[in-house]
């Protein structure tokens, strides 16, 4: 059984609450990617399976559950005990400390702009909300920003799902797209952001 049957059989078995839990685990664990779950999760809404938009509040549910859990993680233990754990026990979970690193420098760099887009991102998704909170960033506002992103893009997934669910090629192509412009977006942003820091810098007193 490959991984998109499991996920298929998993969200057979469980409806809602299966999507809810893949979708926790997707921000959890990497390999599962949402971009697998939410359209199949769409494509079986299509079939009258399930409502889509039950699909949509479930797939938010476990994300943002998934979200709270990481902040919680890294607002509670520093950074040698967070450290510590990835270089130890990140292998299994496909997490290495320099990604842990980059997220964070990214977070301090670029502040909670990020947290939206980066719900959108894979991998970077899974890393972000750590960060959130060895900063210390208000709990409020990480999860409105986390919220806002994480229903666009769960949002996007479930309808694609739904509508060319089945027309893989297409359905592929789309998130190929969506992701290229996403990350255009996230570049373009991080190169405005630079540009006002040093304006302001370089400005005469």
């Amino acid at each position: 059984m490959n991984l998109t049957e499991w996920i298929i059989s998993i969200m057979e078995q469980l409806g809602y609450w299966g999507i809810a839990l893949l979708m926790f685990l997707d921000n959890i664990f990497p390999p599962i990617p949402s971009e697998i779950i939410m359209p199949s999760a769409g494509y079986s809404a299509s079939q009258g399976q399930l409502l889509l938009v039950g699909v949509i509040v479930a797939g938010c549910i476990g994300s943002l559950l998934a979200a709270a859990i990481l902040y919680w993680i890294g607002y509670k233990f520093n950074h040698d005990s967070i450290f510590g754990f990835v270089d130890r026990y990140g292998k299994y979970l496909f997490i290495k400390s320099p990604d842990v690193k980059k997220s964070l420098d990214w977070f301090e760099q670029y502040g909670h702009r990020i947290v939206f887009f980066g719900r959108m991102i894979p991998a970077v998704r899974s890393l972000i909300s750590i960060p959130a909170g060895m900063s210390h960033m208000p709990f409020w506002k990480f999860m409105f920003f986390s919220s806002l992103g994480t229903i666009i893009w769960t949002t996007f997934l479930a309808c694609v799902g739904f509508y060319f669910g089945e027309n893989q090629a297409l359905m592929q192509n789309i998130f190929s797209q969506v992701s290229h412009f996403i990350i255009i977006i996230v570049i373009a942003i991080m190169i405005w952001i630079l540009y006002r820091r040093h304006k302001r810098k370089n400005r005469p007193s």
